[in-house]
């Protein structure tokens, strides 16, 4: 797989792929990801950890920030700045325990240049060149309706600092889910209006929650820490895993919005070549399986009941969390802070 294949590979959007060639032709281009320190990492997070895998095995220069102002202007952890700090330094031992080495990514805090007056510059000039309306637009990066600026004009401020951010950290790729993609559309309109390097914008699936599915908008029903049943944690047990994806949304033969399949597309298919899914010898025996069209295939025409499925889910993903488990068990600080601060 080249370069350009393993940076497509599990997106859902490249805007555009014909800059994205003509970057990868720099000895070391730029990217970033952001994140607001606001909580449990869970599962889904992985999607992001394996992509970012894959543009740091491409040579590229990869940047986590960690946006500790925007989840204060979230409302994050109650506005609490401590909190939110505490669980930045936890969101860095998620991170390695994914397989991304603290020593290769450079993590920033975004506290730590708001300071500079260049920074601000470029939140003004963003500001002035885009009108209220367009700001508004990009507000579902927040998880906020256009109408909640109405009361906390801070709200409005965010969109603006996110796109100062990507040219300020000077990134030619801006990474992250597709509840990302109006924040890195501003970011590219503006880019013009200011005669700044437009950034390539790579997204990648959200994972539905458990409880969720359906045919719905997928940045409705994805799969958040506010929602704990349906979600899984990194640190859930082995019997939690089980017990939430037991009774996790799977209708027999249906794929879209079925969120165990796309644990299946996005995670355990990222994983592993190969998957075994057990079965009673009076149900068919076991199937292996060597891709995530095979799997579709068989569960549309309903040669494999979703219950044998749910079980093969939770054994795999259990499998996947297993070193992230024993990571936390041998580095507890971090986590046990942040939880005491939280009251967990």
């Amino acid at each position: 797989m080249n370069k350009m294949e393993r940076l497509l590979s599990n997106t859902v959007e490249v805007v555009t792929e014909k800059e994205l060639a003509e970057i990868l032709k720099k000895e070391r281009p730029k990217a970033y990801i952001g994140f607001e320190p606001s909580g449990i990492v869970h599962l889904g997070w992985k999607i992001c950890a394996n992509k970012i895998k894959d543009f740091l095995d491409c040579n590229f220069d990869f940047t986590i920030l960690l946006a500790d102002w925007h989840a204060y202007i979230n409302d994050k952890l109650g506005g609490n700045l401590d909190k939110i700090k505490a669980c930045g330094e936890y969101m860095k031992d998620c991170f390695e325990a994914m397989g991304i080495s603290k020593d290769k990514v450079n993590f920033v805090y975004a506290s730590d240049y708001v300071s500079d007056p260049r920074y601000w510059e470029l939140v003004l000039k963003i500001a002035k060149a885009n009108s209220v309306a367009r700001v508004k637009r990009a507000m579902d990066i927040m998880g906020r309706k256009q109408e909640e600026a109405e009361k906390d004009l801070s709200k409005l401020f965010y969109p603006v600092m996110q796109v100062a951010d990507i040219f300020y950290l000077d990134v030619d790729v801006a990474y992250g889910g597709m509840d990302q993609r109006h924040a890195h559309m501003l970011a590219r309109d503006t880019a013009k209006k200011l005669n700044l390097k437009s950034p390539i914008a790579v997204h990648t699936p959200l994972l539905t929650g458990l409880q969720a599915g359906g045919r719905m908008d997928p940045a409705e029903v994805k799969m958040s820490k506010s929602k704990p049943e349906s979600m899984i944690s990194l640190h859930d047990s082995p019997e939690d895993v089980e017990r939430k994806i037991k009774k996790a949304y799977c209708p027999k033969g249906e794929v879209d919005g079925n969120p165990v399949m796309e644990i299946w597309k996005y995670i355990i298919f990222q994983e592993f070549d190969r998957c075994v899914i057990e079965r009673p010898d009076k149900y068919g025996g076991d199937i292996e399986v060597t891709s995530y069209s095979e799997l579709e295939t068989m569960f549309v025409k309903e040669e494999l009941h979703p219950m044998d499925l749910k079980k093969a889910t939770a054994t795999y993903v259990n499998m996947i969390l297993e070193p992230i488990r024993k990571y936390f068990e041998n580095h507890p600080e971090n986590l046990e802070r942040f939880l005491e601060m939280i009251n967990i």
